[in-house]
């Protein structure tokens, strides 16, 4: 089968870069079941729901001269032992040494000339436990048509469905002349398109992405900050390929009580805690932080065209149990008020800049995120890099992406999930990104920093527990 990527999709893909390779991934931790587990195991579970994403097979074609944008084509030689793949640390392996290796295979690009993912099963953890470590491009992930392998290998039973057999046959692989002549064929039948079909030297994506991503709202007080730049702090600065990987793990109750004590949303909360940790990372670093300082974030939040109402069970094609609305990312700018000392007064300050955008932007229960399909924080995550991209780096200083989870054990191939750290890719002159989600009565915070530029990024996680701490003894 042969697809053109949309213009979405190729401007995902050629914005691969030296230091900023364009894959998300997510790291899930799990407790090893008394049978064991084996990659065998690992390998059995992913081939047989591959059919569920069947872009998981396919490559990237691009076209000679770049006369059309690229197309997905079936990967004739589709070898799933290279992109699942066996890693170990010396037993017993600490958590440190987990993160270290997390870091060092997200700082790897992807091979475009294969399907755009590599899934890494790592053995030797401490307390009988393994990892599993997965990377999709952000071109294969657009959260619509396409969703994350890690989507469908989790299961919400300790027994294994059973599933049935598939018999995949690859289409066959178009030659360089017959793509050539398929674009010129679409260039004569639409001339006007042919200026924007494919732009490799641009900055920002903005002018080219279109589709499932929307614009911030068109409200006073967002254009106030959209039209001017990110304050200056250390946040932006050049960045290598290399990273540093560093986790968060905190109650979920702890939200929920603040949020029962103070009002507003749960993400209210979170960006409150975001913005307590930055400043005391900031005021470490010997940074002046005057009382109007701010942070300014990209926070992609889901949306969906239909009602909540829409997502009652419906069983899909793909088994989930139901079906999946269209989804659009709105894209939302916020100003972190790490200026103010007092926990209290920022959360008052995130809330009223929610608000703002609350009133322009059709919002959804995170219970309807959570019942897509099973298990969508990292389809979530992948569409939320996607929409943040499509702005100027110069209008943010960082990514926080939040996306909800289940709150009920999830399993792979008998093993359970014990906790889900996603990672965010890195955008141009942005040393750190945050992502997290929510599982099992836990938020798990996933930071993706440069190497060089934030040696500190442990610090920063142990400030976002000490920033909760903080605000939850305010709420008594």
């Amino acid at each position: 089968m042969i697809t053109r990527l949309t213009a979405q999709d190729a401007s995902f893909y050629f914005l691969e870069g030296g230091s900023t390779p364009m894959h998300g991934g997510s790291l899930a931790v799990f407790s090893r079941p008394r049978g064991g587990f084996e990659y065998e195991t690992l390998l059995r579970v992913v081939e047989q729901r591959l059919c569920l994403v069947p872009r998981y097979r396919q490559k990237v074609r691009e076209v000679v001269l770049g006369l059309a944008r690229p197309v997905w084509v079936d990967d004739p030689d589709f070898d799933i032992e290279y992109h699942v793949r066996r890693s170990a640390l010396p037993r017993p392996g600490t958590d440190e040494q987990l993160f270290d290796l997390v870091a060092r295979l997200t700082s790897r690009p992807l091979d475009t000339t294969r399907p755009l993912w590599e899934m890494y099963l790592v053995e030797g953890l401490s307390r009988n436990r393994f990892a599993i470590f997965t990377k999709s491009h952000s071109a294969l992930v657009d959260g619509i048509d396409h969703r994350d392998i890690g989507h469908v290998v989790l299961d919400d039973a300790k027994a294994v469905p059973e599933q049935g057999e598939e018999l995949w046959m690859p289409g066959p692989e178009p030659s360089a002349t017959t793509l050539l002549a398929g674009a010129v064929g679409e260039l004569i039948a639409r001339p006007a398109e042919g200026l924007g079909l494919v732009r490799k030297g641009f900055g920002d994506v903005a002018s080219t992405v279109g589709g499932a991503v929307e614009a911030v709202e068109n409200t006073a007080a967002v254009l106030r900050i959209a039209t001017s730049r990110a304050p200056s702090n250390p946040l932006n600065r050049p960045i290598s390929r290399n990273r540093r990987f560093a986790t968060a793990r905190t109650d979920l109750e702890a939200y929920r009580a603040i949020r029962r004590r103070y009002g507003g949303e749960i993400n209210d909360v979170i960006l409150a805690v975001v913005a307590g940790a930055l400043r005391n990372w900031l005021l470490s670093r010997g940074e002046l932080v005057g009382e109007a300082a701010r942070v300014r974030a990209m926070v992609p939040i889901s949306v969906y065209d239909q009602d909540d109402s829409s997502s009652a069970y419906d069983p899909s094609e793909d088994g989930s149990g139901y079906a999946e609305p269209s989804r659009k990312v709105s894209s939302f700018l916020i100003d972190l008020p790490v200026g103010e000392a007092n926990p209290v007064v920022r959360l008052s300050h995130v809330q009223h800049a929610s608000a703002e955008f609350a009133k322009q932007s059709r919002q959804v229960t995170a219970a309807t995120m959570v019942r897509l399909s099973g298990f969508a924080p990292a389809t979530l995550h992948a569409v939320g890099a996607r929409a943040a991209s499509t702005w100027s780096r110069r209008m943010f200083n960082l990514m926080v992406t939040n996306a909800p989870g289940p709150q009920a054990p999830r399993y792979l191939g008998g093993a359970r999930m014990l906790e889900m750290y996603p990672v965010a890719p890195l955008l141009e002159n942005q040393s750190l990104g945050i992502a997290l989600t929510s599982y099992d009565g836990h938020v798990y915070y996933g930071l993706n920093a440069d190497r060089d530029a934030m040696a500190d990024v442990a610090v920063v996680a142990s400030l976002l527990r000490e920033s909760l701490d903080e605000l939850a003894d305010a709420a008594g």
